[in-house]
């Protein structure tokens, strides 16, 4: 949802929020539409425990330090702009997979 706040000049900004109640899920596609650097960039599917239903998001709104990224079956929580939303935002890994599996 967005609304607008206003300074002490009165000039407002407008501003988004997200809908209050976090929502968990975990991911199951990731779509890659050729974007960034190497072409790797793309468009991950959370399925939403609670309805079944599914949202998109890109590696932007993944709440983290460092790299951004999450792989298919991870557990993540999240949050909507708004209730009729189909894009995810706030997402947070919930699952963080053990460093050394990286390195075998």
């Amino acid at each position: 949802m967005t609304d607008t706040a206003h300074d002490e000049t009165g000039e407002g900004a407008a501003r988004t929020t997200a809908d209050s109640a976090p929502r968990f899920g975990r991911i199951v596609d990731r779509q890659a539409y050729g974007g960034g650097p190497q072409g790797r960039v793309g468009t991950y599917v959370v399925q939403d425990d609670a309805d079944g239903r599914s949202y998109s998001f890109d590696y932007t709104d993944i709440v983290t330090e460092g790299f951004r990224t999450i792989r298919s079956g991870e557990r993540v929580r999240f949050h909507l702009p708004r209730a009729d939303a189909w894009r995810a935002i706030f997402v947070i890994r919930l699952d963080q997979p053990d460093p050394e599996v990286f390195y075998e």
